[in-house]
């Protein structure tokens, strides 16, 4: 039996040929997916502002934001896997308040990763910081601040954390080598220890934020513009770690990347499958004919409308490793 992605899974998580086929996961194809495919449109994409999926290590609970178009207020919503479909979307009961995005959920289950501009205590904050729940026999606990090793009085996004507890993130905090970089903060001794920059290899002048972390840390897929290989606007990128240092990030291509913005990058639960949120749409290209007025209501109302929409592909597409 061939390993299939070790890296992408929890530990003693190693997915085989043959024990992942008697595992019927929701989001699984029965046909490859070897293009973008919109995930669960109608319930999931539907021409609402979707992005940034997380799923339960069984596959079949959804949390994913929903956002303004103007991007002013996010909120998790959560959908589970009900007699054969996805069920219309709640809002989760931690958000609904205040701007809650950036859900991660490492592959042991045990936490739930987001980032919030919640009040710390009784102090508001009009910065965004990375909170995290712990898992308990009703569901989630009470949310907790990572505290100041991890945040800072910028902003940070998109935490995601290796098998080992290193979480890595974006952060707008000054000292950076651009507006945003990406930065970890090791796990020792049950303690976070002060956040690091990635370097030079990885940050550069321009923007890179919303990074994910392989299970063993072996890759990362990050998001990041102005690049001189980039498809438009933010593209993601994949970087290797070879002995310690990262490889100069690669463009992930054309399936991937659009002219539009890609983030939020995550593998499945089985590592299987690669999700992003793309804001590619039906006016990125001329038109072929004229619409008529349902015609164009009908496209500005659904997905493809050039606002988020969450995308799936087989993950031997990206060519990780090759």
């Amino acid at each position: 039996m061939t390993l299939l992605l070790c890296s992408l899974c929890g530990p003693g998580q190693g997915v085989t040929a043959q024990n992942t086929a008697r595992i019927d996961y929701p989001y699984a194809s029965h046909k490859p997916l070897r293009e973008p495919t919109i995930f669960a449109e109608g319930v999931i994409s539907t021409g609402d502002f979707d992005s940034h999926p997380a799923f339960t290590a069984d596959g079949k609970t959804l949390y994913f934001v929903r956002s303004t178009p103007t991007f002013n207020l996010w909120t998790i919503l959560v959908s589970r896997f009900e007699k054969g479909r996805w069920s219309t979307p709640e809002i989760a009961p931690f958000s609904g308040q205040y701007s809650d995005a950036d859900p991660f959920i490492p592959a042991d289950g045990s936490r739930f990763y987001f980032i919030s501009n919640r009040p710390v205590g009784k102090k508001s904050k009009p910065d965004l910081d990375i909170w995290v729940m712990e898992k308990t026999g009703a569901g989630w606990g009470q949310p907790n601040n990572l505290g100041a090793a991890v945040n800072s009085p910028g902003s940070e996004w998109f935490p995601t954390v290796a098998a080992n507890g290193t979480i890595y993130f974006g952060s707008d905090r000054e000292g950076g080598k651009g507006r945003t970089d990406i930065y970890r903060s090791r796990l020792v001794n049950g303690k976070y220890t002060e956040a690091e920059n990635l370097g030079d290899a990885i940050n550069t002048q321009l923007n890179e934020f919303e990074p994910l972390i392989a299970t063993d840390e072996s890759f990362l897929i990050l998001m990041t513009g102005g690049r001189a290989d980039g498809r438009g606007g933010f593209d993601l990128y994949i970087s290797y770690n070879r002995d310690g240092a990262w490889t100069k990030p690669a463009n992930l291509g054309d399936k991937i990347n659009s002219s539009g913005n890609e983030y939020s990058p995550a593998i499945s639960p089985d590592g299987k499958y690669f999700f992003w949120t793309s804001t590619r749409g039906f006016a990125d290209k001329p038109l072929e004919k004229r619409l008529n007025y349902q015609e164009l209501m009908k496209k500005l109302r659904s997905p493809r409308n050039g606002l988020g929409d969450i995308y799936q592909i087989d993950i031997g597409v990206l060519g990780i490793g090759k």
